[in-house]
């Protein structure tokens, strides 16, 4: 139980920082919802070109969101991996397509290069992973079993031995009597 709440928050925190961070600096002060979710598949690359939000980085992280909203509700630990899965997968497929383009990627003091908003993604992606590691997910319904049939027990003391070929029926059965049905004889 506790593992599921904490696993919970940890999903929802995660995909809040994931969904929050196109809205922040990712490189050169340019924010990920400017960015162009076709260059990432082009073969141009990433480029100068503004971006509408659902055209941009914000759609897939998004849509992660939603499926960790999903996972949390059904405790499904596949679900949240999934989500995990897709923001690190576009964060790093951005890292790799930017890197591309300018030759590099880099950090430095003045606010230049990596911005706070891919440390927000790659953040949220990674928490996202842990949650669902730590998500005990829905425990399977099995069906109760049968209950084995109990061994004979032994007569009290003193009681006569059994004849050959004959069972007792344990103790906590009652013995079942077979009774001839009435026959009509009309």
């Amino acid at each position: 139980m506790a593992r599921n709440v904490l696993g919970s928050i940890l999903a929802l925190v995660g995909a809040t920082a994931a969904v929050w961070s196109p809205f922040r600096a990712w490189y050169d002060g340019r924010h990920g919802r400017s960015y162009r979710l076709g260059d990432l598949f082009s073969s141009s690359g990433v480029t100068d070109v503004r971006a509408g939000l659902f055209a941009s980085l914000f759609l897939p992280l998004v849509i992660a969101g939603v499926i960790t909203l999903a996972g949390v509700l059904v405790q499904s630990r596949v679900l949240v991996a999934l989500a995990g899965v897709i923001v690190l997968g576009f964060t790093v497929l951005w890292m790799v397509r930017v890197g591309q383009a300018e030759g590099s990627l880099s950090v430095d003091s003045d606010g230049n290069g990596l911005g706070l908003g891919v440390a927000m993604a790659f953040g949220g992606g990674v928490l996202l992973l842990v949650a669902a590691a730590l998500l005990r997910g829905r425990g399977r319904r099995r069906e109760p079993l049968p209950p084995e049939p109990s061994e004979p027990t032994a007569p009290p003391l003193g009681a006569p031995p059994p004849e050959p070929g004959t069972t007792t029926p344990p103790e906590d059965q009652p013995t079942a009597t077979w009774r001839r049905p009435p026959q009509d004889h009309t």
